[in-house]
């Protein structure tokens, strides 16, 4: 496995002690698209506006699932990364399962990091075209951040989510998705302030690699040693231990 890969993993238990290092103050600026479209620089993006169904200071916070829910799953991932990608692909059905029957309120926690670490601009303008669906339900965002991880490049160097064009053909994919609101905050960069600010955030947490997921403090395995996701059925134990226990 290539080191630089094993560098994203997350810090959760039983995994290799391999988590990325994070530096605050990342600051992202973008280039045009190779499609020739190009989404506004930090310097010439909106004004914050936050989309609708967020919540915590400048709405950083992404809640998926039942506000009445027992348990709460923070969970962190930056879009670009490529096991936050093996973690969606195996266990984002039981995760959606679990938040949807009322049993998990699910709360992400997005990272724009791998944009420095790998250079481009695919995390930031991904989570700026999340915020968008977002803005239009969380059902929504959902069913988009689960697309956008199903597209992910297979080289995590190609900048694939960079290209605002490519957002919006994902995007088609998800039926009711592609309004007139949202067509028009993805090209404009609608939210792309917000998605500095819910960047900027992920360094406030005590999480050093995505992805990860934890129940109060207590941190829920995701992968095994060998970057593969761990079984639906652990996965929903851990998390039932961590609850019992808070």
């Amino acid at each position: 496995m290539p080191v630089k890969k094993i560098s994203h993993r997350a810090l959760v238990t039983g995994a290799a002690a391999t988590a990325l290092a994070l530096t605050a103050g990342v600051g992202i600026g973008l280039a045009a698209d190779s499609d020739g479209e190009s989404a506004p620089s930090a310097s010439k993006a909106a004004p914050l506006v936050v989309p609708a169904n967020t919540s915590g200071k400048d709405g950083t916070v992404i809640t998926y699932g039942k506000a009445s829910a027992p348990t709460t799953l923070s969970v962190y991932e930056d879009p670009r990364c490529p096991y936050c990608a093996v973690f969606e692909r195996d266990l984002g059905p039981t995760l959606t399962n679990l938040a949807d029957s009322g049993k998990v309120k699910v709360e992400f926690h997005m990272a724009t990091f791998l944009d420095k670490r790998l250079e481009g601009k695919g995390s930031r303008t991904a989570l700026g075209a999340l915020g968008a669906a977002l803005n239009e339900s969380p059902a929504l965002f959902k069913q988009f951040h689960t697309a956008l991880y199903e597209a992910q490049p297979k080289e995590e160097t190609t900048d694939t989510f960079g290209s605002t064009s490519k957002l919006l053909e994902i995007a088609g994919k998800v039926p009711g998705l592609r309004t007139h609101a949202f067509n028009k905050a993805v090209k404009e960069g609608t939210y792309l302030a917000w998605a500095d600010k819910v960047g900027e955030t992920f360094y406030d947490s005590d999480v050093t690699g995505t992805p990860a997921a934890k129940v109060g403090d207590r941190h829920i395995t995701l992968l095994d040693e060998d970057g593969k996701a761990v079984s639906a059925r652990q996965f929903t134990e851990e998390i039932e231990a961590a609850a019992a226990k808070r």
